[in-house]
């Protein structure tokens, strides 16, 4: 981990981080000595590789035991000595970034956390046992790894359902249209599959981790919770609930929460989050509360006492930490371990370098947005693939893979050949960038006012009965 300056946290000096390497590869050495624990190990492992990556950072070089760094060694703002081309994306729950136009290898990705990548026969199947022309969020990659989903489609086509789990952080009172992509995708499935939704809204989360107060963090949870409304889910199915208030009401939740605390060690969430030591209390156990909705019986007005009802959850892929310790920990309390589809970083106007951030207003496209801010920051600020002049353009085309505007577009224009036309004509250099960027713009105005005039229509009476604790109608 490292702080605002780039320097690695507990470490001020290579010689000091190359001494830390030495002692936590001692330390897996004797874990494997002592066949120990596999969660205990795997967590140090981890630890270990951040530890090398910290190094590479600091250094430009590769750890190697017994070669420590010159003592005198200038480290200069922790930029790279190399040429980045094998510098590995940064990717955890509260950082995404690259040094690639393209944006994160996610294949590379999928190798470093274990998942399986979505293969068109995933895709296929997905159509076959719903019936439905798969989102185009599934045909163009955009949701591109999971974990188990063949397993659910199995229980699926045997007539035993599931339930939809997912989630977000309310650090802001306006949403931008990078948050969308779950609930856009969630609620696709939750329509085909006709099944049972629980969301999240770790408003505890944001008063942990930022300087924000519990009065702010509720009142963003409920402002975002109207945005999440508009998005059309079924209010029959669908269940919306704040952190500080369920907690408080679900004995069932809260000993979820509590048994999760108990399997996972300390050592095991810095492995898997990179906490430290001068980190606070809440933010070590906060993990175990974001696993509890993934057990259907932390939910007892929906399911009953039930243990058995798989959970699927769509998100991010920088949100799989805390569910890889999930699924590490749910046999050992009794539970079925969740599955899990991942999507892709919406990328900033600036570049795919990184995902959008609600602090900035400027990074992105927000769903408060009105249709002049929306031109305006496209026009002004959305990174272009295209060339120099036009001239140049004609004759080389431009690069839709680094353009963001022709990005933008892969998420929201819901006609195939109509986006491979617009990719062929920008890469021949028959589409200007202004042109492109101008139908992103008639693709988002309409789109961002639909939204806003739907959320509109959200009361206050229709929010509360979203995150009201209640029975909801459909059968598994």
């Amino acid at each position: 981990m490292t702080d605002s300056q780039g320097n690695v946290e507990g470490a001020k000096t290579p010689m000091e981080l190359y001494k830390r390497l030495n002692e936590q590869g001692d330390k897996v050495r004797c874990l494997k000595t002592a066949k120990a624990d596999k969660a205990d190990l795997e967590a140090a492992v981890q630890l270990l590789l951040k530890l090398k990556t910290d190094y590479k950072q600091m250094t430009g070089q590769d750890y190697k035991a017994g070669c420590p760094p010159p003592e005198n060694m200038v480290v200069s703002n922790n930029e790279p000595a190399t040429d980045g081309a094998d510098d590995e994306d940064t990717v955890d729950p509260w950082n995404v970034s690259t040094t690639n136009a393209k944006g994160v290898d996610y294949d590379k990705l999928i190798v470093r956390f274990g998942s399986s990548k979505i293969e068109k026969e995933l895709v296929d199947r997905i159509e076959k046992v719903s019936g439905q022309k798969p989102h185009r969020f599934l045909r163009r990659g955009i949701f591109f790894s999971h974990r188990d989903m063949h397993q659910v489609l199995d229980a699926y086509e045997k007539g035993k359902s599931f339930y939809l789990y997912t989630g977000r952080g309310p650090s802001s009172e306006a949403m931008h249209v990078g948050h969308l992509i779950p609930f856009i995708f969630t609620k696709w499935l939750q329509d085909v599959f006709d099944i049972p939704l629980v969301i999240q809204l770790t408003d505890d989360e944001k008063y942990l981790w930022k300087d924000l107060t519990l009065e702010e963090c509720r009142r963003f949870a409920v402002e975002n919770a109207r945005d999440i409304v508009a998005c059309g889910f079924d209010i029959n199915k669908t269940f919306i609930f704040s952190d500080l208030d369920y907690m408080g009401s679900s004995s069932e939740f809260y000993r979820n929460v509590v048994k999760v605390q108990k399997h996972v060690t300390f050592n095991q969430v810095k492995g898997i989050f990179g906490f430290t030591d001068s980190d606070c209390i809440g933010k070590i156990s906060f993990p175990a509360i974001q696993a509890a909705p993934s057990f259907s019986n932390s939910f007892p007005q929906i399911f009953g006492g039930r243990k058995d009802v798989q959970c699927l959850i769509p998100c991010a892929i920088d949100q799989d930490p805390y569910f890889r310790m999930t699924r590490d920990v749910a046999p050992r309390i009794g539970h079925l371990k969740p599955a899990l589809l991942h999507s892709t970083f919406f990328p900033a106007l600036q570049g795919a370098q990184t995902k959008m951030s609600a602090s900035d207003m400027n990074s992105s496209i927000f769903l408060t947005d009105t249709p002049k801010q929306i031109k305006n920051k496209i026009n002004k600020h959305a990174f272009s693939g295209g060339k120099d002049t036009v001239e140049e353009h004609r004759k080389y085309g431009g690069n839709p893979d680094v353009d963001v505007s022709f990005m933008y577009l892969t998420f929201f224009l819901e006609d195939d050949e109509q986006l491979e036309k617009i990719r062929q004509d920008y890469t021949s250099g028959a589409l200007l960038t202004g042109e492109l960027k101008k139908i992103l713009i008639e693709t988002l105005q309409p789109m961002i006012a639909q939204h806003q005039e739907r959320r509109r229509q959200v009361t206050d009476e229709i929010v509360r009965q979203f995150m009201t604790p209640r029975p909801l109608n459909f059968s598994l």
